[in-house]
């Protein structure tokens, strides 16, 4: 699925969660003759929870989805929605992998999984990494990530099968209510403004636009880049897990807040804003309107909402890093990163 990812080792375990011989013997019963030899697999980073692996025979290259290691929830609901609008979306203008399977039987690996095609592409995660692509070429990527965008919000959702893929009524007021619970759940330490921030996006509350479908985790991170004639290309949109039927401004809100340059140099929450070339917020959000036709007067609002929603998401990474459920780089600098994300939400809002 990345370039950056290296090939799978000619020999050795398979990774955790993905049981390769049931694997095989799965592929061969419902798509027989898709593999020609014995399967490798490797993990890939990235990806907000579920867990993705680049799978070969030597010959041919997939990508295999799960629900993460321990997962207690029900969760072929989950991969099934990844699979449906993947698949959905396989015949529209935006660049999603052609979908191969989904298994619902735990039986089979241990979890729900889906099938997909490896896709040519790099995920740029770090300015350091997008830099070296030089400034003009990091425009571009930026602003077609942009145009991407306004693809997915043109897709009609009953033309695509997706008419019954979410619950826009009320989407904005239920995903307040969803973020506040997730904070009350995970604050242990005094965080002063978040409750003010979390009561002055509900007095503020903006009427949605005509719903579509949304991401929900839309980012540079989360799309591939490659090279083609005429210049560098998205050839997949990734990572569909929170996506749904809801206000497309969501959307463009948390791409300008992750094209916000938080002036913190090697921060442990990914960001490519200090690459030279890469557009500001107010350009990127300017595009949008123009191409999409959307009036974007009240994006403040959902800017806002992104700063307290990555807020609360980073009091969550705190808090199990408190009682010592992470591991690994990083993770002991998420929380001082915790009041400048309500800050920054804050004067938003007040800004507008």
């Amino acid at each position: 699925m990345s370039n950056g990812t290296p090939p799978p080792p000619a020999s050795g375990a398979a990774p955790p969660g993905l049981d390769l011989a049931r694997l095989r013997e799965h592929l061969d019963r419902e798509r027989p003759g898709l593999v020609s030899g014995p399967l490798r697999a490797q993990l890939i980073e990235g990806g907000r929870s579920n867990l993705t692996y680049r799978v070969t025979d030597g010959t041919g290259s997939w990508v295999v989805r799960r629900p993460p290691l321990g997962h207690v929830l029900a969760t072929a609901h989950d991969m099934r929605r990844e699979h449906r609008v993947i698949s959905a979306l396989h015949d529209t203008a935006v660049p999603v992998p052609r979908t191969l399977l989904l298994c619902e039987d735990e039986a089979v690996i241990g979890a729900p999984f889906y099938v997909m095609e490896l896709v040519a592409g790099t995920p740029y995660r770090s300015t350091e990494q997008l830099a070296a692509l030089g400034p003009e070429r990091t425009r571009a990527v930026v602003l077609s990530l942009v145009d991407t965008l306004v693809e997915l919000h043109a897709v009609d959702p009953q033309a695509a099968g997706l008419g019954d893929f979410g619950r826009p009524d009320g989407f904005l007021e239920r995903q307040l209510r969803r973020w506040g619970k997730q904070l009350a759940a995970s604050k242990n330490r005094d965080l002063p403004g978040i409750d003010a921030l979390h009561e002055a996006l509900g007095r503020a509350l903006p009427a949605s636009p005509a719903p579509t479908v949304v991401h929900g985790d839309y980012r540079l991170d989360n799309v591939l880049v490659e090279p083609r004639q005429g210049g560098d290309a998205i050839t997949a949109v990734l990572d569909w897990e929170m996506s749904t039927l809801g206000d497309p401004l969501t959307d463009l809100g948390l791409l300008a807040m992750y094209c916000t340059d938080l002036g913190l140099p090697k921060s442990p929450v990914s960001t490519t804003s200090g690459a030279p070339g890469h557009p500001g917020p107010d350009e990127l959000i300017a595009r949008y309107a123009e191409r999409s036709g959307r009036d974007v007067a009240q994006i403040a609002w959902y800017t806002a909402f992104a700063w307290f929603k990555l807020a609360v998401i980073l009091e969550g990474i705190h808090y199990r890093y408190t009682l010592g459920q992470t591991v690994g780089a990083g993770f002991d600098r998420i929380g001082e990163l915790v009041p400048l994300f309500i800050d920054r939400g804050l004067t938003t809002l007040k800004e507008g």
